[in-house]
């Protein structure tokens, strides 16, 4: 009776590693920081989209299949040549920042699977990157409206991946590369608007000047009729008089002259 239990305990542990030997690393999963994990139940229920495995040690009947998916952000460069609003080709460096949504991984293995990258991400961005350039000219593209269509490309890019499990973080065009001879063109354009932008800025500034002067010689016109109208005869003499006391009063010596002066005013000869 031993034995037997002995015997049926060393088979059952003989099948336990041989199970263990042979399904070990579809078992035992470990799923890192910065990951998570969708598991495919081929024999009852299929892949099971609402529980996601977070990280730490798992484990899983072997003949059920786990995928683990990277959810930190990642970043992908590209180049790309697209034709602006005339049909022109323009060469734009792009680069831009996702990462999966932690939750959503097991609808986003359902749509688009692993290569979730090169299926969805770069096709997007590369489209997105396309028809707004096409609603724009090289030069709007490349100088005046350059932040609207970044703008605009962000936006886009971000509704569209959004709706398919992508949270997209960053979007940036590097550089944006044109023919020489329109890049020329554009930038000789820029740099006449900017030299009539400076002319008119000098003109208005010397106009202001100008205005400024007339308003000041009109001031002191002003100031000078209102004076004269002011001074009579009377007025003159009265002052004279005062002049004259002010001065008689004075230790100074001097000789003073009553109504030798210019209209009876006193004339003063001399002084010390």
């Amino acid at each position: 009776m031993n034995f037997n239990f002995k015997s049926s305990y060393v088979i059952i542990v003989v099948i336990a590693l041989i199970v263990i030997l042979l399904f070990g690393g579809r078992m035992f999963m470990i799923i890192d920081p910065g990951e998570r994990g969708v598991i495919f139940r081929p024999y009852t229920s299929g892949l099971d989209k609402e529980n996601i495995y977070t990280e730490g040690f798992h484990v899983i009947a072997p003949w059920n299949d786990m995928k683990i998916y990277n959810v930190r952000e990642q970043q992908r460069e590209e180049t790309m040549d697209v034709l602006d609003k005339n049909g022109l080709s323009i060469s734009m460096d792009v680069t831009v920042r996702f990462n999966p949504h932690y939750d959503k991984i097991g609808f986003l293995h359902e749509k688009f699977g692993e290569n979730f990258i090169n299926v969805l991400v770069i096709p997007e961005v590369r489209s997105s990157v396309r028809q707004v350039a096409g609603r724009y000219t090289a030069e709007e593209i490349y100088s005046t409206k350059r932040a609207e269509v970044e703008q605009s490309i962000i936006s886009e890019t971000r509704a569209t991946l959004s709706e398919n499990f992508i949270d997209m973080k960053a979007l940036l065009i590097r550089s944006i590369n044109l023919p020489t001879q329109i890049k020329n063109a554009i930038e000789s354009k820029l740099q006449q608007e900017q030299e009539a932008l400076a002319y008119e800025f000098r003109l208005k500034r010397e106009e202001s000047e100008a205005e400024r002067r007339r308003i000041e010689a009109e001031g002191i016109a002003n100031y000078n009729r209102i004076i004269n109208e002011s001074l009579t005869d009377k007025i003159l003499k009265q002052r004279g008089i005062e002049a004259t006391q002010d001065l008689a009063e004075s230790p100074n010596s001097k000789v003073v002259v009553i109504g030798s002066g210019k209209d009876g005013l006193p004339l003063i000869l001399g002084g010390n």
